[in-house]
């Protein structure tokens, strides 16, 4: 049975739970309050993750809400307990970049994404608080990046799977200038409550074409595609069972308060009669390698764990996918140790077999 590491590869942090957009998909249900980290969490999180980052690479990632809404001040100061050391990363919806948050970002070497679904009319659901369509602010950031010389990714969130699309979005991410671009197909998930059920075919066929476009002109790097091509590799060198780390990366997220949630970021700011709000510690009180080292014994972590060994058991593809995200079965099931959920058919699944399909069409093309 697979465990819980006890040092995880990244440590995620909410500086506020506040965004200043409202868009329609978001999963957070704190996003419209202020409730910002104090620096007493960013300090006893540092102490941990200082130690870590010397014994090798490692990565904090500021995740909100809207992690700029923090403000400029209240972010440099949440920096400032972590050593030199430790790489930042932050995922943004760019809309309040200017070029003072792009010296900010240079000074504190602080690693740039942005959440941007493709062109303007892919956009339609991220909205402004006054309900009015964001991209021409995201742009206006993602500009800013572009002008001060910052590299940054993208991550694009697909509603609906649908011919075509994947050659549009591959296109339109070459001209914007990300260097690597994540795809999340939209998941039911937190306060989005919306099913995200699609035709088996529509799905691997996105997949699959992007998949070929990427192949036309792969100057980026493509988060999905990549890795499933990495496992097939594997596959075929005999080698896969080594790609899955032997123990889970608890994956911690600091809330603004110091709660502490692992493997999911997605379930914090919730709660649940039968599971609490899913903390399994504060910072404030415990260090954080003291509430990893007993991360198995939160309740909802170990009815999680029986989950993951359900999938081992009977998944095909559990080589592939691990035993999917805690989160997702929580959301779906309304509980941790049900098995294959929608996200598992979207995003693993169909991702492997779209992959498939391509490499199957290719040879043919070939032949």
């Amino acid at each position: 049975m697979r465990g819980i590491a006890t040092v995880p590869g990244y440590v995620v942090m909410q500086p506020t739970t506040l965004c200043n957009l409202d868009c329609v998909y978001c999963y957070l249900p704190l996003r419209s309050t202020d409730r910002r980290m104090s620096v007493p969490v960013a300090a006893a999180v540092a102490e941990a993750v200082n130690g870590w980052a010397r014994a090798g690479r490692f990565s904090v990632v500021w995740h909100g809400g809207e992690p700029l809404a923090a403000g400029r001040e209240h972010l440099a100061a949440l920096l400032a307990p972590f050593d030199a050391t430790v790489e930042h990363h932050v995922q943004t919806n760019a809309t309040l970049i200017d070029d003072a948050w792009c010296e900010f970002f240079l000074a504190h070497r602080m690693r740039v994404s942005v959440s941007v679904d493709g062109p303007a009319s892919r956009n339609a659901e991220r909205r402004t608080r006054g309900d009015r369509p964001a991209y021409e602010r995201i742009m206006r950031g993602v500009e800013a990046l572009r002008r001060n010389g910052i590299p940054f990714s993208a991550l694009c969130v697909v509603t609906r799977p649908e011919p075509g699309l994947a050659s549009e979005l591959y296109d339109y991410f070459l001209g914007l200038g990300c260097d690597v671009l994540g795809i999340n197909i939209e998941e039911m998930e937190g306060v989005n409550t919306r099913v995200n059920a699609h035709p088996v075919g529509a799905v691997t066929g996105f997949w699959a074409e992007l998949v070929a476009a990427w192949r036309r002109d792969p100057r980026i790097h493509l988060r999905e595609v990549e890795w499933s091509l990495r496992y097939a590799a594997a596959v075929l060198d005999d080698t896969a069972d080594q790609l899955l780390p032997r123990r889970l990366d608890p994956i911690p997220t600091v809330g603004h308060d110091g709660s502490v949630i692992l493997l999911s970021p997605e379930l914090a700011g919730f709660s649940d009669r039968r599971y609490g709000d899913f903390s399994s510690g504060n910072v404030l009180t415990t260090p954080l390698p003291e509430v990893l080292a007993t991360a198995a014994e939160t309740p909802w972590v170990s009815e999680f764990l029986a989950g993951v060994e359900a999938c081992r058991s009977r998944c095909p593809y559990f080589g592939f996918c691990g035993g999917g995200h805690a989160a997702n079965r929580y959301f779906e099931h309304g509980r941790f140790d049900g098995t294959e959920t929608n996200h598992c058919r979207n995003s693993k699944i169909r991702l492997l077999e779209g992959v498939l399909d391509h490499a199957r069409g290719y040879e043919c093309a070939a032949s």
